[in-house]
């Protein structure tokens, strides 16, 4: 991967209304100017989001589900919308919000919400399973029927292959056989009589992500059976084995961001696999998740990846019900190593690495409808696009739905007739949900948002690659808005990605979204800089133990490239920003580069590297990076790359973010940043959410999150440190 030339792909964003499938429900006002206006905070957080989708197997029927957010009082609610194919697409009265839609085998529609029921039995949860039967024309009533009577409140579920059981799961705790209702709900990390939490020696997380842990209690799976109308009967079988006899403990689907693709139905729909970590001392520094094959009988599951310490993820059972397709990494303690494809003969056990030789890590996973083939999507340089793995030879084939440029592709669901149902979002635009043959076309079944933003400014993207550190080929994008292209000169700025084994991609975000940057007036300058993602396992690698080394080389050396290739860019006029890794790297450039920067925004990142490694609650992670010891083990390791240690060079203006619930970077980081620059008379300000964890979620916050950075940045690069 060795170059010396530059090269540039322009990629401009088409503002087209075009009439689709389902009316446009949005808040961003479509305006009759010859200019459109510009893309705001606003429209940012109250665009409507398309949240999840379902196909029925022949691709006749879809359902997905659209969040929407008030313009006035911010609050969000869901909407479920059906399409049946050559029929315009309709909402569904529902009456209750609407989350993860599911076809059943029968063509019934299944989904979770908290509509109102009085026929509900007493101590049943507000939101239960629900089952539309005839999910097909808009002008008949949908007749809803309660599916459930669940005393948890359902985080999940997925149907059966035969439509005759279900899987559910929910926080509960350990030593509760039934699916909530049990008198030792209580939560025993508060024994009393005040309110202290007590964690006992050999406890695994004491708190993670974002929340505390509530000792005993799990996110647990349980299997129903479906009576004769699609009702889940009993109060379901528990799937982790009997708690006196030494069943697994451990969160299944895994937290915090486990869902549905750890779990699969074995195809005699008689057993769940579901991947899991056990919950015990280790559980901080491993990485060591197994998938776990548990009969609905009520049998002990069984490991089945128990030989492979690393992480094992995304079951998908072949058709024939022969194979088992996962993915799995190799290195134990390493969350981002490659994860590679791997089938598993479920009857004799033996097991094959398939995608050993191609030099991705998979995203997503799951078998075509004659089980010829997988179809996975991967990062792959600035793109996710999809690919067929042949699950005889391991051959991959990147497919193609939007040649030159393939955005991100997600939610893959392989049909019947050899279609794809996936949808595809990118920097100019969020998710739409299409079905599709690669090569051929794609039908566009929705329109949440794209007439919408036709009423906006758009923006144009560059993609260039230059000579990064050690020579290596580094990529990088450009983004700026398409009616500043003759407009004169743009403040440049620096944008750098989080992980830090991560990449901005082409993809939409709804928090570090370059199109709301750019429609301020800037260009926005992101580099895949060394331990970015989608180049191959070595480059991902090569950040370990390097963290204000490479990475810093190939964000000097690729600003300098993009101002090279791009002369509207004003590069004596740049600001820099990040977030988690990208903090941190804010906080090494106040050190490390001081004087190139105008200002910093710095959001949630490492300013003590000795802090951090007994504050996180991950502790594989940041031990990995450092060689894998513990602070107390090699400090020298931490303190190399240590930001605290070069305070006395601080002096940019720096914007500090941080929030009381992340307890990945916890806020004291940010806390001790503030007071650094403070001390030095750096000019300063510290923004602080007391409700939001590493990323900030919720309407109001996100909007004050961007009307504070875009006016700190716009007081160092407009106004010249004028405070406005």
């Amino acid at each position: 991967m060795k170059t010396s030339s530059i090269r540039i792909t322009r990629l401009s964003f088409a503002a087209l209304c075009i009439a689709l499938a389902a009316p446009l429900v949005s808040s961003v006002a479509v305006q009759a100017a010859e200019v459109p206006a510009p893309f705001s905070p606003q429209d940012l957080v109250t665009l409507p989001r398309l949240g999840g989708v379902a196909v029925s197997p022949d691709g006749a029927l879809a359902a997905w589900v659209v969040t929407t957010t008030d313009p006035a009082s911010y609050a969000r609610t869901t909407a479920l919308w059906i399409k049946a194919a050559g029929a315009p697409a309709f909402a569904v009265a529902l009456d209750g919000a609407a989350d993860s839609p599911a076809f059943a085998p029968d063509g019934s529609l299944y989904l979770l919400s908290d509509r109102k029921d009085p026929a509900a039995p007493k101590g049943a949860s507000a939101t239960q399973l629900w089952k539309l039967s005839a999910p097909t024309k808009a002008a008949t009533a949908p007749q809803w029927h309660r599916a459930s009577a669940f005393a948890a409140e359902p985080a999940g579920f997925k149907l059966s292959p035969d439509g005759k059981r279900i899987v559910v799961w929910a926080d509960l705790p350990r030593t509760c056989a039934t699916f909530g209702g049990c008198a030792d709900s209580a939560g025993r990390a508060q024994p009393g009589p005040g309110s202290g939490r007590l964690y006992r020696d050999g406890t695994g997380f004491v708190r993670h992500w974002d929340t505390w842990a509530n000792p005993g209690t799990y996110s647990r799976l349980f299997a129903f059976a479906l009576d004769a109308e699609g009702v889940a009967t009993g109060n379901g079988q528990a799937l982790d084995g009997d708690a006196r006899a030494g069943g697994l403990v451990g969160d299944a689907p895994t937290k915090p961001y486990g869902d549905g693709a750890e779990i699969a139905w074995t195809r005699d729909s008689n057993a769940v696999i579901y991947a899991a970590r056990l919950a015990d001392r280790n559980e901080p520094r491993s990485t060591n998740v197994d998938l776990w094959l548990a009969p609905v009988d009520g049998a002990a599951p069984r490991n089945l990846t128990a030989s492979n310490l690393a992480t094992d993820t995304m079951p998908a059972v072949s058709p024939d019900g022969r194979w088992l397709a996962y993915a799995a990494m190799a290195r134990p303690g390493y969350e981002s190593d490659r994860l590679v494809v791997h089938l598993r003969d479920i009857k004799t056990g033996a097991v094959r690495a398939l995608t050993g030789a191609w030099d991705r890590s998979v995203t997503s996973l799951a078998w075509t409808a004659d089980g010829k083939a997988l179809i996975a999507t991967a990062e792959d340089v600035l793109d996710t696009p999809a690919f067929r793995i042949d699950p005889r030879s391991g051959k991959v084939e990147r497919l193609t739905f939007n040649p030159g440029r393939e955005g991100h592709i997600g939610n893959v669901v392989p049909l019947k007739d050899g279609r794809l149902a996936y949808t595809r979002d990118s920097i100019e635009a969020p998710a739409e949900l299409f079905i599709g043959r690669p090569g051929k076309g794609s039908d566009k079944l929705t329109d949440i948002a794209t007439s919408a933003l036709a009423a906006r400014v758009g923006v144009v993207t560059q993609r260039f690659h230059f000579a990064g550190a050690g020579g290596d080929t580094v990529w990088g994008q450009i983004t700026k808005p398409v009616h500043a292209v003759a407009d004169g000169k743009l403040p440049a700025i620096l944008y750098v990605h989080g992980g830090p084994q991560g990449s901005f991609n082409d993809a939409w975000s709804n928090r570090w979204n370059p199109r709301v940057w750019a429609a301020q007036g800037y260009a926005v300058v992101a580099i895949d800089f060394h331990g970015s993602t989608g180049y191959g396992q070595a480059f991902t690698d090569a950040i370990n133990r390097d963290w204000g080394g490479k990475p810093l080389e190939d964000l000097q050396k690729g600003l300098e490239a993009a101002l090279a290739l791009d002369p509207q860019i004003d590069g004596a006029n740049a600001c820099a920003a990040g977030a988690s890794y990208g903090g941190y790297m804010m906080n090494w450039i106040e050190g490390r580069w001081p004087d190139r920067f105008k200002c910093i925004v710095q959001h949630d990142g490492v300013f003590d590297a000795r802090a951090m490694a007994y504050e996180t609650e991950e502790q594989w992670f940041d031990e990995w990076e450092h060689g894998g010891h513990a602070y107390h083990e090699a400090p020298d390791e931490y303190e190399k790359w240590n930001p605290v240690n070069y305070v006395t060079q601080w002096r940019t203006p720096m914007l500090v973010i941080t929030s009381e619930r992340d307890f990945r970077i916890p806020y004291t980081q940010g806390l001790a940043a503030f007071s650094a620059l403070q001390r030095r008379g750096v000019p300063s300000d510290l923004l602080v959410f007391p409700d939001e964890n590493h990323w900030v979620l919720k309407p109001k916050n996100s909007l004050q999150w961007h009307q504070t950075v875009f006016e700190w940045l716009d007081r160092w690069l407009k106004r010249g440190g004028k405070a406005g």
